[in-house]
């Protein structure tokens, strides 16, 4: 099919700022759009308020506007550079929001640019309450009982109709932003309150609740021919209850019988031809365990973070084929760029498991309310590949960076029975590990089933885990590991450190003995085919298997080591960095490597890189990586803090780290060896030295006054970093919020108060430029990532730049 007629220029609508619930999947989304839509021809103009993102380089778009994503702002740009078609459901919640309104206000007929993609009567069908719930109802797709309510009477009065308890979801928002679960009328009051104010047509859905039940998705396509695909279908292993965001999810379905499966599908397939949609949209059921009884819970009319999620883990580029659908392109016209042979309208198919684990922002709001429900409450996530569901599991839980390398917590050691069976049933970020540790004090799986609702499947996985870890265990204590135990640990995902807790080895014994026995990793490849036709697009993940997939070149490589999750601290702005570095290797003529866990970034699309690894940022695993590769060095630099905090334990694996090495990385992250370095070029500090107990932290504060600034080494985002003003403060803060002692000391600081700056610089290691100067406009003891800052400086003055730039490098 030719292109739409008269379409010549496109606007693609960004996702704006990092939130909670719309994070980098959608910078993913519209890089991928971008460049589809400028393969065909065409020319585009994107809008976005996010400067941190790959979408927003000049090269991605022919014009870019950064500028806040309002429809006052749109209107200018629209006005400005009269585009043909705008493309919104690559951006969010936001895009759509935006489209709605410029289509209501007459904008978009005003200037003749026609919406491309999804029709806004289909994007109204999904989004609107009541308009869904009709449709759902006239093509006999069965809806849990509900009413649309405007008001918080209406509500009151649908809740003592049917009883609670009830879910509560408010039109237009993402995330499940303002919505809730009603048990009480209190809760009922406050939750649709609160829903009628996030929704931007003040409308809420009250729904009879049917928490407990399996959640299933299907990630869909459809073209403007009526051609319809299944990308992928995923299973929550959480049950209903739970936001899909803050849900561990496995793809493809573990549980469900072929009927279920394809009763699903089929009902997929209906609803997406019904909406009318053109592009990639998520249908979220419900499904009763104990029946064939389902509900359509809900449709996204637009790419999702399960969009980039199903991307990832099938290799199927969703946004890239969606932006051409809505250019006019068919399903069977699209070419699928990771084998280069088949065509778009070529269902996935799946030769081994996906794990998506959702990462939680607690390490920073340690007093938050962890419990989970219909509001997300994830920053991030990560997906692990395996051959295996507990190798995938496994994996997962390396990649969190949580501190923890198994299902096992060590603080649910100290929980009583009682306590432990209330969490399980109120679910927070920890049930899976509190779901291994009631297993571990002989809690049956039914019983657990009981509590959790979980699947007894997954509860059977997981207790297999344990029996071969008290295996593992016993044979320790009696004869030692023996090669075929330690080669089943190995395919079931267990971690060289956990092996080594378990038999009093190093690490470095295990790894040794494992290459000693040839337990090496295979290394597999993603293909859209499960083998079926050869892929051109080398996407691999490692598992202990037989065959190894991976045909490595003789061509001079590098890796450069991503940064994982998006967390608080550690956002898209590494992924932003890390993308320029592979391009920056390959236009001087290197193979470029990439190793990241997380589905949402560019960096983890099949071709951003000659290669990628999906694994866990942990020694072991990027040890295997180079192994297998023998590249001519390891990059850092561009990870954040995951990959900075590698730097040593590969240094002393004898990788070459390229860049800063990793002496001056250390004179830079350890504080007391930074602070020495301070004192030798004569640059001034505020009086403080190192704590290695809390014992010295008192004498440092007593000695330089109240208030003090104190912080660890080697953390992110300015975390455990705090102002304390007096001796208590300080013993709660040596107490809890950090480990101290010779291996994790503390810098104890004096407190300034005044402004603060800061100074971007790059240097050869000989000649340094600067590129300018950021001045604060909060007060210092902000942290840099939490202040307003303007660029130039405005009222620092010219003698304190100039002192700045003339300090002795």
């Amino acid at each position: 099919m030719p292109l739409k007629k008269g379409i010549r220029k496109v606007m693609v609508i960004g996702s704006g700022p990092i939130i909670i619930g719309q994070a980098a999947e959608f910078d993913y989304a519209g890089t991928q759009a971008c460049r589809s839509l400028r393969e065909e021809g065409l020319e585009v103009v994107l809008i976005n308020s996010n400067p941190a993102t790959i979408m927003t380089d000049s090269n991605m778009a022919d014009r870019v506007y950064i500028e806040p994503l309002t429809p006052e702002f749109v209107t200018r740009v629209i006005r400005a550079e009269r585009p043909d078609g705008l493309l919104p459901t690559l951006g969010g919640q936001v895009g759509l929001n935006l489209a709605l309104q410029l289509a209501e206000s007459g904008v978009l007929e005003e200037h003749g640019v026609q919406l491309l993609g999804t029709p806004l009567e289909a994007i109204k069908r999904a989004e609107d309450r009541e308009m869904f719930k009709e449709m759902m109802q006239a093509i006999k797709e069965p809806i849990p009982e509900s009413t649309i309510a405007s008001t918080l009477e209406e509500a009151e009065i649908f809740a003592e109709r049917i009883g609670l308890p009830l879910i509560i979801r408010p039109a237009y928002t993402l995330g499940g932003t303002g919505g809730g679960i009603a048990y009480t009328m209190d809760d009922l009051r406050a939750t649709v309150t609160r829903g009628l104010k996030h929704s931007i047509i003040g409308q809420v859905l009250l729904e009879r609740c049917v928490v407990g039940w399996k959640e299933i998705e299907y990630e869909v396509m459809r073209d403007g021919a009526d051609n319809c695909i299944t990308v992928c279908n995923m299973e929550n292993i959480d049950p209903m209850g739970i936001h899909t965001g803050d849900s561990i999810v496995v793809a493809p379905s573990q549980t469900l019988s072929d009927r279920e499966y394809h009763m699903l599908r089929n009902a997929s397939l209906k609803i997406i031809r019904a909406l009318g949609i053109e592009g990639g949209c998520n249908i979220q059921f419900a499904l009763d365990p104990g029946s064939f009884q389902y509900y359509v819970i809900e449709v996204n009319p637009r790419v999702s973070r399960s969009s980039a999620l199903a991307s990832k883990a099938t290799g199927y580029p969703i946004a890239k084929v969606a932006a051409k659908i809505a250019v006019g392109l068919t399903l069977d016209e699209i070419k699928n760029a990771v084998t280069g042979k088949t065509y778009a309208c070529f269902e996935p198919s799946l030769d081994y498991v996906v794990i998506k684990y959702p990462r939680w922002p607690f390490d920073k709001f340690a007093k938050g309310d962890r419990a989970l429900g219909t509001q997300m409450k994830a920053t991030g996530e990560v997906m692990a590949i395996n051959r295996t569901f507990e190798g995938a599991l496994l994996k997962a839980v390396r990649s969190l960076e949580i501190g923890l390398d198994h299902l096992a917590l060590p603080e649910a050691e100290s929980l009583s029975q009682e306590e432990l069976e209330s969490r399980l049933e109120n679910a927070d970020d920890e049930r899976l590990f509190l779901v291994a540790e009631g297993l571990r004090r002989g809690m049956t799986v039914e019983r657990i089933y009981e509590i959790t609702k979980i699947d007894r499947f997954f509860l059977g996985k997981i207790q297999g885990i344990l029996r071969l870890e008290e295996q593992i265990r016993l044979a320790s204590e009696k004869n030692g590991l023996t090669s075929q135990l330690l080669e089943q640990a190995k395919k079931f995902g267990f971690s060289d450190a956990f092996l080594a807790r378990q038999t009093g080895l190093s690490e470095q014994e295990i790894r040794a003995r494992r290459k000693a026995c040839g337990i090496l990793p295979a290394f597999k490849m993603v293909d859209t085919c499960a083998a079926e036709f050869e892929a051109e697009t080398p996407y691999y993940y490692s598992s202990y298997d037989r065959e190894d997939e991976a045909e490595v070149t003789g061509r001079r490589k590098v890796i450069v080591l991503g940064s994982g999750p998006i967390r608080i601290g550690q956002g898209i702005e590494f992924d932003y960095c890390s993308v320029h570095s592979v391009w920056a290797l390959r236009e001087e003529g290197y193979e470029a490597i990439i190793i990241n866990n997380n589905p949402e970034t560019v960096s983890t699309d099949f071709d951003t890189a000659d290669r990628l690894y999906f694994e866990p940022l942990v020694a072991e695993n990027v040890l295997n990586i180079i192994d297998r590769e023998k590249p001519d060095g390891v990059i850092v630099q561009f990870g954040g803090q995951t990959a900075i905090n590698l730097a040593k334990p590969l240094a002393r694996a004898g990788v070459n780290i390229l860049g800063t090495s990793v002496e001056d990385i250390d004179r830079a992250e350890d504080r007391e060896r930074f602070d020495k370095l301070l004192i030798e070029l004569g640059i001034p500090k505020p009086p403080g030295r190192t704590a290695f107990s809390v014992e010295e932290a008192y004498a440092i504060a007593s000695e330089i006054g109240f208030p003090v600034l104190v912080r660890p080494s080697y953390v992110l985002g300015g975390r455990a970093m705090e102002i304390v003003y007096n001796n208590k403060e300080l013993f709660d803060y040596m107490s809890s919020a950090v480990k101290v002692s010779p291996e994790y000391p503390v810098l104890v600081d004096k407190y300034i108060y005044g402004k603060e700056l800061e100074v971007d610089a790059i240097s050869d290691g000989a000649d340094i430029l600067i590129p300018g100067i950021m001045e604060h406009i909060e007060r210092a003891g902000v942290h840099s990532g939490d202040s307003t800052a303007v660029y130039p400086p405005r009222v620092a003055g010219v003698r304190i730049g100039v002192t700045i730039y003339q300090l002795p490098a």
